[in-house]
């Protein structure tokens, strides 16, 4: 287990730098000058290149990328002069682990920087705000699939061939077909707007908002039914026709007709035997599922108002925020990484022949 966890670090780390190096050239070759993104129209030359020079932009590309590099890599050096763009002023959280003359070797927190549109704001700090109502809403979604998806997926295996699994087949390759966007313009309308008065909920809002009075947040978990049902729409289709497939196969082993033999009813035979082994390919598809949720939640979070992190990036991508949008591409790669790791351990749970190597 150790040995597979330290050759998956590798992997991770390798993963992970080269994504930094893909979204460092995609964001930072962009034409246009960071420094007046920032300032927007109120800017001056003197301005500009106390920006510029704050934040490494008269650096050539070269060492603009080395003082990414730096930024995000958590044992990372810093110089004492503070004309030095790697200078500590207050940016890092961190220990410092040894100086030698005017460099520190420091070990801390992946630095994100600032957003270039909302004041000097932390970047960790703007996804510190978001990331947590988008991992409710994919939680909620996966969870609305998983309950839904795993019985439509029993009851169409249980009955192959008849008029149930062909309808329950219809409606997943219909949901399957859907775009999400689609899906939330549909049920903002006809569940927010045109039945709201029998349904209670709205076309949009977010976890918190604010109360009538406009002084105190009110947690709202009405907000939260719409975007994670069409959320889940997709995954649940999935989910249903994997475990259909996958129970039909697992039902026709050899293992499974001595079940049978000794007497076991068919709920005996499905509950004790069959259902645990048929849950691989679903714990694939739901590993994958959430993780893409966290980045494709953007227009169901969008469309709904959920102030989620895929609201923030596409406000980030109308006002070309880089900051933002790199430190949130940078995130996702990360939760996917980890939950893959995961989704491996519990595969070694679900079914002991599968082996870590």
């Amino acid at each position: 287990m150790i040995s597979y966890l330290l050759k998956k670090l590798g992997y991770a780390i390798l993963t992970l730098y080269g994504v930094v190096t893909v979204v460092f050239l995609l964001f930072y070759l962009l034409p246009g000058d960071p420094a007046q993104m920032m300032m927007g129209q109120n800017e001056s030359e003197g301005q500009l290149a106390a920006v510029r020079a704050k934040y490494g932009f008269d650096q050539s590309l070269g060492q603009q990328y080395l003082y990414f590099l730096n930024d995000l890599s958590p044992l990372s050096v810093h110089s004492t002069p503070q004309k030095d763009f790697t200078y500590n002023d207050g940016k890092y959280t961190g220990l410092k682990i040894m100086t030698m003359g005017e460099t520190s070797l420091m070990l801390k927190w992946p630095y994100l920087r600032e957003s270039f549109q909302k004041s000097g704001k932390k970047v960790s700090r703007v996804i510190g705000e978001t990331l947590p109502n988008t991992i409710i809403l994919a939680v909620v979604a996966i969870i609305i699939a998983l309950m839904i998806g795993l019985v439509l997926g029993i009851i169409s295996a249980l009955n192959k061939g008849n008029w149930i699994d062909q309808t329950i087949q219809l409606v997943s390759t219909i949901g399957m077909s859907v775009p999400s966007f689609f899906s939330a313009i549909i049920f903002a309308f006809l569940f927010g707007y045109l039945w709201h008065e029998y349904t209670g909920l709205r076309m949009s809002g977010s976890l918190y908002e604010l109360d009538d009075y406009g002084e105190n947040m009110q947690l709202q978990w009405r907000n939260l039914i719409l975007p994670a049902v069409v959320l889940g729409i997709r995954p649940l289709a999935v989910i249903s026709q994997l475990m259909r497939n996958s129970l039909l196969e697992v039902m026709s082993q050899e293992y499974i007709v001595t079940a049978y033999a000794k007497g076991l009813t068919k709920y005996q035979v499905i509950t004790k035997h069959a259902f645990k082994n048929a849950l691989n390919p679903v714990i694939t598809a739901v590993s994958g599922w959430f993780a893409s949720m966290l980045a494709g939640a953007v227009f169901v979070e969008y469309i709904f108002n959920w102030n989620g992190l895929g609201k923030e990036i596409v406000e980030a991508l109308n006002t070309l925020d880089l900051p933002v949008i790199t430190g949130a591409v940078l995130v996702i790669a990360t939760l996917f990484i980890l939950i893959n790791i995961l989704v491996d351990i519990v595969y070694v749970w679900l079914d002991p022949r599968v082996k870590l190597d």
